[in-house]
């Protein structure tokens, strides 16, 4: 369990195929947490991102922005007798990540006006872990979960978005960050690495902390 007692609210993050979810997933098993996850696949206009991304950027980070808030803000009203900790597979932030490299200066405006109206009523983590992997091997993860409308990623895409993520959480600081670097792991798929991560998520750094765990 974590290490400090007045984390109730950890949210994991990262870059599309990085392993959030499963960590998040690992997480809430083991340590009986409540469970956060996002609704891309409810998001209608994210497959038609995929194939014409400047058509359908603004649909698609609108749909994400106002989904998220809902989320986070019901769990701020449930009572959970049966659960200390909340875990979340994202943070509201990581949408104005996206929607500064996707949309327009004109729909970036508008998305900023939304957004601005929204933030001060949602609920920040207390705790947030950072999964952090390069390029190839965001890649190879895409390529092995075998989700058809994401085929079309391509690595330049990702390039920018991890260099946007990494100055993101590496200036937060509204609550402390650990930074995994998960390159020589796979935690999905081999207990040992999985066990590695989790005791590193336990210990619970009071500030911005960069962890590089090696596999056997």
């Amino acid at each position: 369990m974590l290490a400090d007692k007045n984390i109730h609210f950890m949210a994991i993050e990262g870059t599309i195929g990085v392993g959030k979810t499963s960590l998040a997933h690992a997480i809430c098993e083991r340590w009986n947490a409540m469970f956060i996850e996002e609704n891309f696949a409810e998001n209608p206009f994210l497959p038609k991102f995929y194939e014409n991304r400047s058509a359908y950027a603004f649909q698609t980070q609108l749909f994400f922005l106002l989904d998220r808030f809902k989320q986070l803000q019901n769990s701020a009203l449930q009572s959970d007798l049966f659960h200390s900790l909340l875990v979340s597979d994202y943070t509201f932030d990581k949408d104005r990540i996206f929607a500064s490299l996707n949309l327009t200066e004109n729909e970036l405006t508008m998305y900023d006006q939304v957004s601005n109206a929204l933030n001060h009523d949602i609920r920040r983590p207390d705790y947030i872990v950072y999964l952090q992997a390069s390029v190839p091997t965001l890649l190879k993860r895409i390529k092995g979960r075998g989700r058809a409308m994401e085929k079309t990623i391509d690595g330049n895409y990702l390039s920018d978005l991890q260099e946007r993520y990494d100055h993101h959480f590496w200036h937060y600081t509204d609550a402390p960050v650990l930074i995994i670097n998960t390159d020589k792991i796979d935690f999905v798929h081999n207990e040992n690495h999985l066990q590695l991560v989790l005791d590193a998520v336990a210990s619970c750094p009071s500030q911005t902390t960069y962890f590089v765990p090696e596999g056997d």
